[in-house]
C-alpha cells in the first residue's frame, strides 16, 4: 500500500490517499480536492471510499466535490452526526465558511476491506464522540485524525469532547498496536506508535 499525503484546507489537514493494485481511498479531505483528483488521474487510480475519521469542519471541505468527482462512497462513524448541525461540523466558526453538504455510509468499529486489504476500524472517542480510527495491518498503517499528533493529543474543550475518554481511547486502542506501527495524524507529521508511548508527553504515565 502506497500513502500520498496532501495538506488541504484552511488548517492544512493532512488528506491521505491510500492506493493498492489500481484503486485508492481518501482519508480526510478537509479542502478543495483538485489536486487529490489530479493524483488520482495521473497514477490511474480508482477512489473507490472517502473515509473520514470524525465530523469536524476542517476534515470536511473536500469530500462533496471528491465524492462527485469520483462516485466515491464517504464512510464515517454514526457518533459524530449531531456535529454535522453544529458550527464545529458545519463551519461558521472563526470566519470559515459553511461545509458543501454531503452523503455517508455510517460505518461500526470491526473488521472491513477497503483495496482488496483488510482495515479494522477502530472506535477511538475523545477529540469527538465518533471518531474513527483506520488501521492497516499489512501497511503497518493507522489513521488517527486528531485523537493523536506528533508528541500532542487533540483538544477536548469542543462539543463531545473528553479529555479522560481520549486518554483511554488512545492507550487502549492505538498503543496495543505493533510499536513500528506508523501513526498518521490528521495535521503535522507522522510518527510512530512506539515513539508515542516513549516520547508523547500526555502519556507519561503509560506502561509499556
Amino acid at each position: 500500500m502506497q500513502v500520498k499525503t496532501f495538506p488541504l484546507g484552511p488548517l492544512e489537514t493532512n488528506c491521505y490517499v491510500l492506493s493498492h493494485e489500481g484503486k485508492a481511498v481518501a482519508v480526510d479531505p478537509g479542502g478543495e480536492p483538485t489536486a487529490v483528483i489530479d493524483f488520482l488521474k495521473e497514477e490511474d487510480l480508482t477512489l473507490t471510499h472517502i473515509l473520514v475519521t470524525h465530523f469536524h469542519f476542517d476534515h470536511l471541505y473536500g469530500i462533496k466535490a471528491l465524492q462527485e468527482a469520483t462516485g466515491a462512497t464517504v464512510i464515517s462513524g454514526s457518533e459524530d452526526v449531531f456535529l454535522l448541525d453544529s458550527e464545529v461540523g458545519q463551519g461558521g466558526m472563526w470566519g470559515f465558511p459553511k461545509v458543501p453538504p454531503f452523503s455517508f455510509t455510517s460505518i461500526n468499529e470491526g473488521d472491513h476491506t477497503f483495496m482488496d486489504l483488510e482495515c479494522k476500524v477502530l472506535a477511538t472517542p475523545g477529540h469527538s464522540p465518533g471518531s474513527l480510527s483506520f488501521y492497516f495491518p499489512a501497511a503497518k498503517a493507522v489513521f488517527v485524525g486528531d485523537v493523536l499528533f506528533y508528541r500532542a493529543v487533540g483538544r477536548t474543550d469542543l462539543p463531545g469532547g473528553d479529555f479522560d475518554v481520549l486518554k483511554k481511547a488512545v492507550t487502549e486502542k492505538i498503543f496495543t498496536l505493533p510499536p513500528e506501527t506508523v501513526v498518521y495524524s490528521g495535521h503535522g507529521p507522522q510518527s510512530s506508535v512506539n515513539d508515542e508511548q516513549i516520547n508523547n508527553p500526555y502519556f507519561s504515565d503509560f506502561q509499556r
